[in-house]
């Protein structure tokens, strides 16, 4: 049975607590592991940029390097190892790319739940796959997903996203977004009725799809959604010119949306292959 939540979603189930990135009492006290072996991405997002190791740098889709599933295994074997390695609970995939674009992510996902099947299972994706790709999502045990659904809007989308790869054709424009949009929605859908817990991230980017928000975070909890995370813009790729939103802009939109869906505040936008407590 979920749990009822004093603020936003009535849906929201007891978020596991061993999970850093879906619970405050999870952050600092437990920790992940990110496996780097999905580098092929089936979308072009105007703010990403996935460079190989750039020093000192904290960012989603950065990694020192793209990892096989044996190599990934064995990361996790000297992880759980190490001196954190009880404190060490989730395993996820978050790039460089998209995970379910790679074969990789559900042979690593296997092997994982066969060698440390007390490890949590989680993954991080652009929702484009996510409804085809459910079940078999289901089957190796992965319960924690975030979707990143940074608008509802096709013509904003236009601005947010170059291309999108679907069924053998590069789709853009709001023709692109429209289709990932939907995509998301039916994937947020579809893996919370499968009992996942599911996040949404959303980066906040300013005069673009910051005047949007509520309707999104009415959307996602009206899908499924049972923890929201809006994110400060990093200005880089074809966005760089782009100021990142103010301390004021992003406290008051996560306020805006907090009586819809609990707000995740202690993101880190970790790399694509960090390790240790968040």
């Amino acid at each position: 049975m979920h749990k009822e939540c004093t603020q936003g979603n009535m849906n929201t189930p007891n978020l596991n607590l061993g999970h850093p990135c879906f619970s405050t009492k999870g952050h600092g006290n437990t920790g992940r592991i990110h496996l780097a072996v999905a580098p092929g991405c089936n979308i072009s997002c105007n703010y990403c940029v996935r460079k190989f190791d750039c020093a000192n740098e904290s960012r989603p889709g950065v990694t020192s390097k793209v990892q096989t599933v044996e190599e990934a295994l064995q990361t996790v074997m000297k992880a759980k190892s190490s001196s954190i390695g009880s404190k060490l609970t989730v395993v996820g995939i978050a790039g460089p790319g998209e995970p379910l674009a790679n074969s990789a992510t559900f042979e690593t996902l296997r092997g994982v739940k066969r060698n440390f099947p007390e490890m949590i299972l989680c993954l991080s994706s652009n929702g484009l796959l996510l409804p085809e790709k459910m079940d078999e999502l289901v089957d190796i045990g992965v319960s924690h997903v975030t979707v990143t659904l940074n608008t509802l809007d096709e013509q904003v989308g236009a601005k947010i996203y170059s291309y999108v790869r679907w069924e053998g054709k590069t789709l853009i424009g709001p023709d692109a977004a429209r289709v990932l949009i939907n995509n998301q929605l039916e994937g947020i859908e579809l893996a919370s009725k499968a009992g996942m817990t599911v996040k949404v991230n959303t980066v906040l980017i300013p005069n673009i799809n910051d005047q949007l928000l509520y309707s999104l975070g009415l959307e996602i909890k009206k899908r499924g959604a049972h923890i929201h995370n809006i994110m400060p813009l990093i200005p880089q790729g074809k966005l760089a010119h782009i100021k990142a939103p103010t301390k004021e802009l992003l406290t008051n939109s996560r306020s805006n949306i907090g009586g819809i869906l609990p707000q995740m505040q202690h993101c880190q936008q970790c790399r694509a292959d960090a390790i240790g407590l968040v």
